[in-house]
């Protein structure tokens, strides 16, 4: 009978070692296709070397966790192709060894792998992210829509809400702005303004064609307007219009405590930051699911040998990464449910893995 320890230390190191391979083949790689994208560019702004690399270093940790997955999959094909073209597999099962034994140090691996992972997803990912895109905003004056500027409506406290039309970010202006205070269900004032616009050197918001309504519990009401006024207001357009991207560069706790805020003031972007945090997680359960699929294709032999089995693996690859895309948009473009789109992709390939693994252990 095979010594199953030394069997599943050797297939865990050799299964690590592939995919930290895999990281260090093709991170590089996508560094070098990165930058000759936007080499013109650090010409053009005068990009001092120093942020170049520091832009890198969080392109590296960022680029990586998104494919993460894939290498893991690829790195599972690759190894254990090479342990099938070897008749290692052949070996392994043939000393009494079931295959769902055999996949065990498979799992743990991907367990690991997947650990690591997490912790970086859920604490130096985002700090990554942040670091890129203030980087693309400093010298590449990315010029990306990365906020919502249209009929914004936002509540700031149990009975206040703001409307803008639109809003300039640039600028810091808004169009046709609306405050309404309730008390209950009882409409206690409401602002208007033509525009409101921060001013940096003063602090404060100016309200251009000022409006105010206010109505006492009698119901009598007061008017009040001025053509300009200059006040204290309590939100910032931040507030109203985030970053479209504010949940990615958020760390795990940060992250919760901004989805709560943003579900109470009723933020029309929720659905984007919730699914961020399922993907978050979605992402982890995937790295077991694709290890399943990876072993099951791959550990016997066939005629096309290690090529067929990564063309195979690339197309699986290339399958998931399109299920993942189309329900993202889904979720951008309509109000399709975050936690179904980030889980049904896993859920597709769960269901893959299951029938193909039943077919290879027969």
């Amino acid at each position: 009978m095979l010594n199953t320890r030394i069997l599943d230390r050797y297939i865990i190191i050799k299964y690590i070692v592939t995919f930290l391979t895999m990281l260090v083949l093709f991170i590089p790689v996508s560094v070098l296709v990165d930058l000759s994208q936007k080499i013109d560019n650090f010409n053009q702004f005068e990009v001092p070397t120093s942020e170049i690399l520091w832009y890198y270093y969080n392109f590296v940790w960022h680029f990586g966790f998104i494919l993460f997955p894939i290498f893991l999959f690829l790195s599972v094909i690759w190894f254990t192709s090479k342990l099938s073209s070897n008749s290692e597999v052949i070996a392994m099962l043939g000393s009494g060894i079931s295959f769902y034994r055999y996949l065990r140090p498979f799992l743990i691996a991907a367990l690991l792998i997947s650990i690591g992972a997490f912790v970086a997803g859920q604490f130096i990912v985002p700090t990554a992210s942040k670091n890129i895109k203030e980087f693309e905003f400093t010298y590449l004056k990315s010029s990306k829509k990365d906020r919502q500027t249209q009929q914004l409506f936002k509540q700031i406290g149990e009975g206040d809400f703001i409307y803008l039309s639109q809003f300039n970010p640039t600028r810091q202006l808004g169009y046709n702005f609306s405050y309404e205070r309730f008390e209950g269900n009882r409409m206690s004032s409401k602002i208007t303004a033509r525009n409101i616009r921060w001013v940096e050197e003063d602090t404060l918001y100016r309200l251009t064609d000022y409006f105010k309504r206010s109505f006492d519990i009698s119901g009598k009401e007061r008017i009040e307007s001025k053509t300009r006024l200059d006040t204290l207001m309590p939100f910032t357009f931040e507030d109203l219009s985030p970053l479209n991207y504010a949940a990615q560069t958020l760390t795990l706790f940060e992250l919760n405590r901004f989805i709560a805020k943003e579900k109470e003031s009723g933020s029309p972007l929720i659905n984007r930051h919730l699914l961020v945090r399922h993907k978050r997680w979605s992402i982890m359960f995937a790295a077991f699911i694709l290890t399943i699929i990876g072993v099951a294709v791959s550990s016997f032999k066939r005629r096309g040998g290690i090529g067929l089995n990564l063309a195979l693996g690339v197309v699986l690859a290339f399958l998931y990464i399109f299920f993942d895309k189309i329900f993202e948009v889904m979720v951008e473009k309509s109000n399709y449910t975050a936690a179904l789109a980030a889980w049904i992709p896993n859920l597709i390939f769960g269901i893959f893995s299951i029938v193909i693994l039943r077919y290879a252990k027969r």
